[in-house]
């Protein structure tokens, strides 16, 4: 498995597909497949049988996974995209924004 520079958590804008400019949080990344999950964005609708969780059934609108590559991180500082590097602070490496050379 490849480590990715994307983690639960982070706020990214998306940067390439159909849903280009959207902006949310992600809630869950999947390390082998290189895909994350935008909170609000990539929405599909999933057809789902009635069961007891949902005893209605029906048409589901849910978030799709997108790949990795097309995320960009959002600098907290700037409000701008930026890319991640890492630096050793105090004996810990850390997430470190190119752009604002400040620790994520």
């Amino acid at each position: 498995m490849k480590k990715l520079k994307i983690k639960t958590g982070d706020t990214v804008r998306i940067i390439a597909g159909d849903h280009k400019g959207v902006e949310g949080k992600v809630v869950s990344v999947d390390r082998e497949k290189n895909k994350a999950i935008v909170e609000g964005a990539n929405m599909v609708s999933k057809h789902q049988k009635p069961s007891a969780s949902n005893p209605q059934g029906g048409i589901v609108k849910k978030e799709a996974a997108l790949h990795i590559s097309n995320l960009a991180l959002i600098d907290a500082k700037s409000g701008d995209t930026t890319r991640v590097g890492y630096e050793v602070k105090d004996g810990k490496k850390v997430r470190v924004s190119k752009k604002s050379k400040e620790v994520i």
